[in-house]
């Protein structure tokens, strides 16, 4: 993919010597993209279809930590994460752009390392890099992604159509991503303290991957059509479980009971929360970052997913004026509140 195996300065290539590294790295595989980088913009054909269009910001020392997140991996992160508010809207993303602000301190290398895990991404969920911009940056790096996509007016799934009745699901399990992130914050002072002392990361694999390179669930927009199921609403869990069902509700006006006990945890976040003197059911609710899809269906469609283990039924919609309740495995009903992430919470 890139060639330089050298420490290069990236003063040495400039920024038209850098956007050309870059370019030559680029394949267009997507019939829809007609003219991707090398001109003043793209050129996009979606034909009959309708354009959905999203873009995510990623600061350094805000959204990512270089001294625990390999470039590769945040590349591939960037890409994922902005492709998943296209799967959200149970669209397929066909392209995205990428840019990047940053500093001198970085050699040609490690700009490469980034890339090399954007077009991973790409190749993975089929999507072309058609174009973005790059720029210095005194504030260490920025990544700019915004992704692209299509679907039929009639297929798309908005946050606003939960009725009375349906049924909320959601795919994969919860609270990994956040579980993995305190272990990863643990070692890393630790490592502040002592830098002889290795990270010890034995075993937990699983919830590290889903801090360091989560998957956008497209998987699960085309099985929901392969089983004929268009979700009432739909979004993705990246500021926790709690902030994206309130989402749900406020734009559909209306309320919800969500069951404690159905939430899918995977046994190693459990296990490492208690660990961390964690309760696992607040991870869920409030640690973000898994990117899975939280949708509401018709009770009709029940006997279609019932059985797909990818799946699990949480909870119900319910009228506005019942409220928003998570009931806890004792029984007990407590209102839902929101204590996910927060970009500009103090």
């Amino acid at each position: 993919m890139f060639d330089n195996k050298d420490t290069t300065n990236i003063n040495q290539l400039g920024e038209f010597g850098l956007i050309d590294l870059i370019t030559k790295s680029v394949v267009l595989k997507e019939a829809s993209s007609l003219k991707g980088i090398g001109d003043d913009a793209a050129v996009l054909d979606f034909k009959n279809e309708k354009t959905l269009i999203s873009t995510d910001l990623l600061l350094e020392g805000i959204h990512f930590d270089l001294r625990y997140v390999p470039l590769k991996h945040l590349g591939y992160k960037a890409v994922q994460v902005n492709l998943s508010d296209i799967y959200a809207m149970n669209a397929l993303a066909s392209q995205i752009t990428f840019s990047i602000g940053v500093s001198s301190k970085f050699p040609i290398e490690a700009v490469e390392e980034l890339y090399v895990g954007a077009l991973l991404a790409c190749d993975k969920f089929g999507v072309d890099l058609i174009g973005g911009d790059t720029s210095a940056s005194a504030q260490g790096l920025v990544i700019s992604v915004t992704s692209i996509g299509h679907a039929k007016a009639a297929d798309i799934v908005y946050r606003n159509g939960a009725s009375e009745g349906d049924l909320i699901c959601v795919s994969g399990d919860l609270g990994g991503a956040y579980v993995g992130l305190q272990l990863l914050e643990r070692e890393k002072m630790i490592f502040l303290e002592n830098p002889e002392i290795q990270p010890d990361l034995e075993g937990k694999d699983y919830i590290i991957e889903r801090q360091l390179k989560p998957e956008a669930r497209k998987d699960i927009v085309d099985l929901l059509r392969d089983l004929k199921i268009k979700p009432t609403s739909m979004i993705d869990v990246s500021d926790g479980l709690a902030s994206e069902l309130l989402h749900i509700c406020n734009q559909s006006e209306r309320g919800c009971k969500l069951y404690e006990e159905k939430i899918p945890i995977d046994p190693m976040t459990y296990d490492t929360a208690r660990e961390f003197n964690l309760d696992p059911t607040v991870c869920a609710l409030s640690g973000g970052e898994d990117y899975e899809l939280l949708f509401s269906i018709k009770q009709a469609d029940y006997e279609k997913i019932k059985n797909v283990p990818e799946i699990t039924v949480i909870g119900h919609i319910t009228e506005k004026n019942s409220g928003k309740e998570l009931i806890s495995k004792s029984g007990q009903v407590h209102p839902l509140t929101a204590q996910g992430w927060n970009a500009f919470r103090g």
